[in-house]
């Protein structure tokens, strides 16, 4: 992957397939590692014959906030903050 699609945060969207089941989860939690993100959800189903995964990733534009606002992670690029909780 080049630089500037790795930089590139806004396209979250990934598809996987594989002969079998097991062969899909191998390729999902390696490419889980590889990339240090977890998928926000995700989706299987059969097509042609194959395991198919349409996964979505946890953008990294979110950042968590405490209940006042502040940021939890220690990172900040122009986040989106979101409020959990009351």
């Amino acid at each position: 992957m080049d630089e500037k699609k790795e930089m590139n945060n806004k396209n979250n969207i990934l598809w996987f397939e594989n002969e079998s089941m097991k062969g899909l989860f191998d390729e999902l939690q390696s490419w889980q590692l590889n990339n240090k993100k977890r998928f926000l959800s995700t989706e299987i189903q059969r097509d042609n014959g194959k395991f198919c995964c349409i996964a979505l990733t946890n953008p990294t534009e979110v950042t968590l906030v405490d209940d006042e606002g502040y940021n939890l992670s220690g990172y900040s690029a122009n986040p989106i903050k979101v409020k959990i909780g009351n």
